[in-house]
């Protein structure tokens, strides 16, 4: 477990960077949990797939389609893989647990599927 710091608290993460007290999330760890990720230039783009997935789990306790992400945030067809390559990554950043019984699987670095797994 290692944690991140924001705004003077320490905000508690498992060892793969996932939130382990979702509650935690807001806009600024989205940002520390994206430059985590790789992704310095945290658009407006992103923000909106991040907060998608976020309310969707909220609300429904479930991953959602990725097709539908796009479809919902008014975004091009496939925006997650444009602005993302891999879900897991949003998912992360969007301080959500990791989700049990799924991966995702790519042959080929760019797109990914959604399995049952473990």
């Amino acid at each position: 477990m290692f944690n991140i710091e924001c705004d003077g608290r320490k905000l508690a993460r498992d060892k793969e960077g996932f939130l382990l007290h979702t509650e935690d999330w807001n806009d600024e760890v989205a940002e520390i949990l994206a430059a985590d990720e790789g992704y310095e230039d945290f658009t407006d783009e992103k923000k909106e797939i991040v907060k998608f997935m976020r309310n969707y789990y909220l609300r429904f306790n479930a991953f959602p389609i990725l097709d539908a992400v796009c479809k919902y945030t008014g975004q091009e067809r496939k925006c997650l893989e444009k602005e993302f390559i891999d879900p897991m990554k949003a998912w992360k950043i969007a301080g959500l647990p990791k989700p049990d019984g799924i991966q995702f699987v790519t042959l080929d670095g760019k797109h990914y599927t959604m399995n049952e797994c473990c």
